[in-house]
């Protein structure tokens, strides 16, 4: 475990002094920017464990838009929409977070840490509380300038493994880096409009690529109804170990236990199974595999933008 997070570090230090992003940004002008950061995070993980899954499900719908920029934390006005209102962010959760991070920063170190970097760092941080890698990410990021729910295009739960591919291409990240992140499904959980298409009990009939035993408890959980709202819209974990960074939940693809279609057409796609498979006989692969992903998806358009002083609006 050591050796991989030293390889890791060295990797980031070595290869990701890019552009205006640097390992230490904040090193000279708010030196306990990280430690801020990772002293909130702990703080709320420890009250709820699951809030991993929660920022990174944020960290990748804010990057994966307009790139790293902290759009996604924008609140919307009577006057204007923002990406909060795009419907795959309806459940996106933690922003409390962000908010206090940000405003301990700005006692500290005011206008000088960026809520994109926060978001960054506050996913990194989540990771390693849960037991995964612990990895240097660099930092540097702007805030963005626009918040538009139109530009909102993200892949879907149920798109087949080519077509969300098609996603991660465009955003120039490999099969094996789309493998990887999907691999965030190792902690968390899904609410039942996002697979409830798959059970018997919408569709009368068992999906034969999902366990019977598992669709049985997810009807239990989800019950009969067809609705999309949040409201009346339970949640089920997405692995046996829901709030535990491990490789479980590539194992539980190859017995049908995949929650989401994506998810379980991992193990079953020719063009994902083997990465899949390897993942799932090899932790430490994962997890190195892991951690330069989220390295390189961090580096999504981030050179543009100014500091924000409050992450829920404009200057």
């Amino acid at each position: 475990m050591k050796i991989i997070n030293i390889i890791l570090i060295l990797f980031c230090v070595l290869s990701f002094a890019l552009g205006d992003l640097i390992v230490g940004y904040y090193d000279m002008n708010c030196p306990m920017a990280e430690n801020i950061v990772h002293d909130v995070v702990r703080r709320y993980f420890l009250q709820d464990a699951s809030i991993t899954g929660g920022l990174l499900r944020m960290h990748f719908h804010d990057c994966f838009v307009t790139g790293c920029d902290a759009s996604i934390l924008i609140d919307p006005t009577n006057e204007t929409s923002s990406e909060k209102n795009a419907g795959p962010n309806l459940t996106v959760r933690g922003y409390e977070i962000i908010d206090e991070a940000k405003t301990l920063l700005e006692e500290s170190c005011p206008l000088t840490v960026s809520c994109a970097d926060i978001i960054t760092l506050a996913a990194r941080d989540a990771v390693g509380l849960a037991g995964g890698p612990i990895y240097l990410v660099p930092t540097g990021r702007k805030d963005g300038l626009i918040s538009n729910p139109k530009e909102v295009n993200l892949p879907g739960p149920y798109l087949p493994v080519s077509q969300a591919l098609e996603f991660f291409t465009a955003k120039n990240m490999s099969l094996d880096e789309m493998v990887t992140l999907l691999g965030a499904h190792t902690l968390g959980f899904a609410h039942c409009s996002s697979f409830r298409n798959r059970l018997s009990s919408f569709s009368g009939h068992i999906d034969p690529t999902m366990d019977p035993a598992l669709d049985a408890n997810l009807v239990r959980i989800c019950g009969s109804s067809s609705t999309n709202t949040t409201k009346d819209d339970p949640t089920a974990v997405l692995d046996a170990t829901p709030n535990v960074f491990d490789n479980t939940f590539y194992g539980q693809l190859f017995y049908k236990r995949g929650v989401l279609s994506i998810d379980q057409q991992l193990a079953l796609d020719p063009l994902s199974r083997d990465i899949a498979s390897r993942f799932s006989s090899d932790g430490s692969a994962f997890r190195e595999s892991f951690a330069n992903a989220m390295v390189k998806l961090g580096y999504l358009a981030v050179d543009r933008g100014d500091i924000r002083k409050n992450c829920r609006v404009f200057n």
